[in-house]
């Protein structure tokens, strides 16, 4: 622990209102990276998610250590952490081609009521430490993760006629090491089976010989894999 924080880790006034505005800081920080980048949860958001999880943390300690009720102190923040799913929720949107955007803003507000609840509870060096943390990841790590993403993309057309065999052929993608980035399913406008799914894949070397296990599942009736 950092000496530095010693005065106000008490519950008193002061104490209080650092760690509501340290609280708020940190929210400040990850938000205004979201709000640069155009992110559905911005500014704003992060700053009261944040404020949340301290008032929380902060409201558990008063009613245990100031009022001396038999509260379980840890109760209130529980139910934030899993209040917040509700919130991420929120931010996360699926596109027409079934892709999935807004999981890493949904996990940044996770984080960031986590943080508030660390904060509110008087340890200062681990919400501070976890907001840099944070904005080390959704910046420099960003950029690693959009070099991965680089990598070759395939389109895999797979008709099929029952509806399990889809998530058979994503389990066999997946065996691969091939990321399924999205994909969409529709009916087999030509007859030859129920379902035509059209499957972007992306990561290793997609060739035919790898996908021969999903040729030969049972209800597959054809493949083709374009680069």
């Amino acid at each position: 622990m950092l000496a530095v924080f010693d005065a106000i880790r008490g519950m008193d006034y002061l104490s209080l209102f650092f760690r509501l505005l340290i609280a708020a800081l940190c929210g400040t920080a990850i938000g205004m990276e979201r709000s640069l980048k155009n992110r559905p949860a911005g500014l704003r958001t992060h700053i009261l998610v944040c404020l949340g999880g301290a008032v929380a943390a902060v409201t558990g300690h008063y009613l245990y250590l100031g009022l001396h009720l038999p509260a379980d102190i840890t109760r209130m923040s529980g139910q934030v952490i899993t209040g917040l799913g509700f919130i991420g929720a929120g931010t996360i949107l699926v596109t027409k081609s079934l892709s999935v955007k807004g999981l890493t803003t949904a996990a940044g507000i996770w984080t960031v009521g986590i943080i508030g609840i660390a904060v509110g509870s008087g340890y200062y060096e681990g919400g501070i430490l976890a907001t840099a943390l944070v904005l080390l990841t959704q910046t420099l790590i960003a950029r690693l993760d959009k070099r991965i993403q680089a990598s070759p993309k395939y389109t895999l057309t797979v008709r099929y006629n029952e509806k399990s065999t889809l998530g058979e052929v994503m389990r066999r993608c997946g065996e691969q090491h091939l990321a399924i980035r999205s994909f969409h399913v529709q009916k087999d406008p030509s007859g030859e089976a129920f379902f035509i799914a059209e499957i972007t894949l992306q990561g290793g070397e997609a060739t035919p010989s790898q996908l021969d296990g999903i040729r030969q599942l049972p209800d597959v009736v054809s493949l083709s894999l374009q680069s």
